[in-house]
């Protein structure tokens, strides 16, 4: 099997549930049969959203490559990155380190397609939305993007900054509301499209209708380094009951 390699801490809570993800996911029957995994964490990287919206000049991409290249030295063959909005240097940091990177917002087109969803409402940062890194890929596929308003996004924000990285209960209200706003324009599934927000799918029970672009990356990640367990291959959530 390849080994896989984890340029994590981007953030901390959200690179420990990817290994989570990674393990559930794995078909296995004992320790021996998971699959090699090499997480580096470093938290201090400057933040990626600032640095995309030019509030802050410090420039991540560095940081990254030098992880990644940590985790290639290691014998990493396959690298995730489990933080979307890093996927804005997806490009640089493959090409600095000659290994192939698992593209996040790629894999989730191509689930949604094969999937037949046309319509997809995006609960992201302020980077990834106004780098339109899934609009421009959902439009390769042929699928439309559904964004939140002017609010809703600043409840997103508030939901990933001042909930899930201060380490806070998540306001389900504002949750619902931004739920509420995407579905009635039309989405058919709203993707948690922010690692932080993998949390709330994590810590509460949500309904039906709601993508984890982190279980995507996990699930491409097992699929490239492991074997994957058959119960993992849908991950849109469903209603209580429903097949």
């Amino acid at each position: 099997m390849k080994k896989l390699g984890v340029i994590g801490g981007l953030g901390p809570m959200a690179t420990a549930y990817f290994f989570q993800l990674v393990t559930q996911m794995s078909y296995a029957e004992c320790d021996q049969e998971h699959m090699e995994t090499i997480i580096y964490s470093k938290p201090n990287i400057a933040d990626r959203t600032k640095y995309i919206l030019n509030r802050n000049e410090k420039n991540p991409v560095g940081d990254i490559i030098e992880v990644g290249n940590i985790l290639k030295a290691s014998g990493a063959d396959v690298i995730a990155i489990p933080c979307i909005t890093a996927h804005f240097f997806h490009s640089e940091i493959e090409d600095a380190l000659k290994l192939p990177i698992i593209h996040g917002i790629e894999e989730t087109a191509v689930y949604l397609k094969s999937r037949n969803k046309a319509k997809i409402g995006i609960m992201a940062t302020d980077g990834t939305i106004q780098s339109e890194l899934f609009q421009k890929t959902f439009q390769n596929y042929g699928l439309q993007s559904v964004l939140p308003d002017e609010e809703n996004q600043k409840k997103v924000m508030s939901i990933i900054y001042d909930n899930v990285k201060a380490g806070k209960a998540v306001d389900m209200d504002n949750f619902k509301e931004i739920s509420a706003y995407l579905f009635g324009r039309g989405a058919e599934v709203i993707i948690l499209a922010c690692t932080e927000l993998s949390i709330v799918k994590r810590d509460y029970k949500l309904p039906a209708g709601y993508l984890d672009v982190l279980e995507v990356l996990a699930l491409n990640a097992v699929k490239q380094c492991g074997n994957v367990r058959e119960e993992y291959l849908e991950l849109i959530t469903k209603e209580e009951g429903e097949k």
